[in-house]
């Protein structure tokens, strides 16, 4: 049960109630069904976990964390589910719910074309049948990520070959009103030669063509990608805290 300072109803509610701010236009879902509330300056929203978080908010962090540890006392939230909290410490976080893991991430967005890279036209839509070569290509680059071949938040996927050979992919998972990059990753024997940013340059021109701003997430730690990501203009950040129910 939701207690709070004002309950929100429906999508299009809690977008006004956050100001439409990019997170929450990506967060929620077009076609999902979302509850929320406002308290002390946050905005929070419930969401159908089978398919991403159980929930989120923007604002300020005390005030969010309060009404979700309400949420999981009363049995509404559960082990196994995952919040997406605006940045808060993790002593903070440990103080108020059991934590299977915690992660602290950056939402970076960009309004604006990136400039053009080297290598940005090989960038490629693919199919289903590279899907093999997506897993494989993830195994060996980035296996902590959360996107891959047969995920349902997956809209499509790129990427650029060498050869007959898949050697860097990202997933588009564009789900609200705002395009999403998510999953970026480059073979290790091909990084350093531009084929990240010419990923990130044409995945986010392609988005553009159909929406008005484009984000994505990166580690707060990966500095390195933090650097690109700002050379191709994302500008735009919201500090986020991720954190997995135990």
């Amino acid at each position: 049960m939701i207690t709070a300072d004002q309950v929100l109803l429906g999508r299009e509610t809690l977008l006004a109630a956050t100001g439409h701010h990019p997170y929450a236009r990506h967060a929620l879902w077009r076609d999902q069904q979302a509850q929320g509330w406002r308290r002390d300056g946050a905005v929070g929203w419930l969401l159908p976990p089978e398919h991403g978080p159980a929930g989120g908010a923007l604002g300020a962090a005390g005030p969010a964390l309060d009404v979700f540890a309400g949420l999981v006392a009363d049995g509404t939230l559960r082990a196994g589910q995952w919040l997406h909290l605006p940045r808060t410490a993790p002593a903070e976080v440990a103080d108020r719910l059991t934590v299977a893991r915690l992660d602290e991430w950056d939402f970076l967005w960009t309004a604006s074309a990136p400039p053009e890279q080297p290598a940005e036209e090989r960038v490629v839509r693919l199919t289903a049948a590279d899907h093999p070569a997506l897993a494989a290509l993830i195994d060996e680059a980035f296996p902590s990520t959360t996107s891959r071949p047969g995920d349902p938040r997956v809209v499509d996927w790129y990427g650029i070959r060498d050869g007959d050979r898949l050697v860097a992919c990202g997933a588009d998972r564009s789900r609200g009103d705002i395009g999403f990059l998510a999953g970026l990753t480059v073979a290790p024997d091909r990084r350093g030669r531009g084929l990240g940013a010419a990923l990130t340059a044409g995945m986010t021109r392609a988005l553009l063509a159909r929406f008005d701003q484009v984000a994505l997430g990166v580690y707060t730690a990966n500095t390195g990608a933090i650097r690109l990501y700002r050379r191709l203009g994302f500008a735009g950040t919201e500090p986020r805290t991720s954190v997995h129910l135990g």
